[in-house]
């Protein structure tokens, strides 16, 4: 059975710890600043004092601190937002990680650990975050990426078949995939857009153009235009 002393030494701890990692977050700016990563860290604390308090069975703490893992897993996978290719929001929900690691042992009584894993978090930001910047300011050989691009026809509805032939023939390389296609009505009666996701090894923009190129002179072709719409690690 805990003492209510320590309850509120161990919550208090929680509540400081989880404000030191908060505070470098909010600074950043990041979306989960001050206040979530500190109610991360006091949570984690609470549910690890309740089985302290709830229960004379040693493994009962063990078992909650192992269901808080799970559930953090869900409050981090809120905080990821994927767009195309590239993916944002890991490091905070790391850093939510970490918090739930840091209640958990303050929650435990472990006040020398706590501290130091909360040091380090922040350490981590503060230290390698410059490096990190420093690495990405190198030149990128973008051999190493896959390159995605959005290549849209817009055309007589009539020409569809053909511009999908010529798309086809065009774009059989071994370094280029067509990943989808499909069309939908365009604005103009009678029009019709097709919307075609092909992924690339490096970047392959003369080919694209080169497709532009030949589409472009299609009779009943009317527009046609490709993006960059992200880009992996291969």
């Amino acid at each position: 059975m805990i003492l209510l002393t320590d309850f509120l030494t161990r919550l208090a701890l929680a509540l400081l710890l989880g404000s030191v990692i908060g505070l470098e977050r909010q600074w950043r700016q990041h979306l989960a600043g001050l206040r979530t990563n500190t109610l991360v860290c006091v949570g984690s604390a609470l549910f690890v004092l309740l089985a302290l308090k709830i229960s004379s069975d040693a493994s009962a703490p063990g078992r909650i601190a192992g269901q808080i893992i799970t559930g953090i897993g869900f409050l981090g996978a809120g905080v990821i937002m994927k767009d195309g290719f590239s993916v944002h929001g890991l490091n905070t929900a790391a850093t939510l990680w970490c918090s739930s690691a840091v209640g958990s042992l303050a929650g435990f009584g472990y006040w020398a650990e706590a501290s130091i894993a909360s040091g380090t978090i922040v350490l981590i930001h503060l230290v390698q975050r410059p490096i990190a910047n420093l690495i990405n300011k190198r030149p990128v050989h973008f051999e190493n990426y896959i390159t995605t691009y959005l290549f849209k026809v817009t055309c007589r509805v009539l020409q569809e078949n053909e511009v999908r032939i010529i798309m086809i023939r065009n774009l059989n390389e071994e370094s280029i995939e067509i990943r989808s296609i499909k069309s939908q009505s365009g604005r103009e009666p009678g029009n019709i857009d097709i919307l075609t996701e092909i992924t690339a090894s490096g970047k392959q923009n003369q080919s694209m153009e080169r497709l532009v190129s030949l589409l472009s002179i299609e009779k009943n072709v009317i527009a046609v235009s490709w993006e960059i719409t992200g880009h992996n690690s291969d």
